[in-house]
């Protein structure tokens, strides 16, 4: 028996075959349960995944970040036992020290959702130009300003079941995450920020989406946001 046996690790993954049964097999000294949604991968991430003891999910074809995590955490929500589901990364950017903390939080009942934040403590690790995009989305979203987010498009994120079974994410690819937040902000959950470490390694930096990709996000966001009131 392990102390988070109710804990479920949800982990989107498309073309992650070089790192995914390492980042799954170290998850998993920690968070016995784990979900992992192969995306529509074209590569051998699946063979890799089977061998790790995690849940293997598969989309047939590539539906998008947002996608593969709503299938995930619909099948973890149906899990014997599961209370809280924490959405990670599979290229090794996330630790599971931060999901420790974060599932502390909850279980204290100080929150329904923990946020993960690369801003509250400044550790140097997140390159100067990420930094300036991530803070402007935070800046410009009324939703992140509501919440009073410091970092509003950090995947690392822990939910109360309570939380999760609210969730609908319908924006298949990158822009969920601000999906997500508008949801936050639109309902009665309680919502926390806690720092994090984000391992930025040579091969994450070459998987993560482009700045330009991140920009154009909040543009799209923006514009859905006016188009409500």
């Amino acid at each position: 028996m392990s102390q988070y046996d109710d804990v479920w690790l949800v982990i989107p993954a498309y073309n992650e075959g070089q790192v995914i049964a390492e980042v799954v097999e170290g998850a998993r000294k920690t968070f016995p349960n784990i979900v992992v949604v192969d995306d529509g991968s074209t590569d051998d991430s699946a063979a890799h995944i089977a061998t790790t003891g995690a849940h293997l999910v598969r989309h047939p074809v590539n539906l998008g970040q947002g996608a593969a995590l709503q299938t995930g955490l619909k099948y973890a929500i149906a899990q014997p036992g599961s209370r809280y589901f924490a959405t990670f990364d599979a290229d090794g950017q996330h630790q599971t020290k931060d999901v420790e903390t974060m599932v502390g939080v909850l279980r204290r009942d100080e929150a329904d959702v923990v946020l993960g934040s690369r801003f509250i403590e400044q550790n140097g690790q997140v390159p100067w130009i990420k930094q300036v995009v991530l803070r402007t989305a935070a800046a410009v979203s009324p939703t992140a300003r509501k919440l009073k987010l410091t970092d509003a498009h950090n995947g690392l994120r822990v939910l109360s079941r309570k939380a999760a079974e609210q969730l609908n994410i319908t924006m298949n690819g990158m822009a969920h995450a601000s999906e997500l937040v508008g949801f936050l902000a639109g309902s009665d959950l309680r919502v926390t920020e806690v720092p994090v470490d984000i391992l930025y390694t040579e091969y994450s930096r070459s998987k993560g989406q482009s700045l330009i990709n991140g920009v154009n996000i909040i543009f799209d966001i923006s514009l859905r946001e006016r188009g409500r009131r």
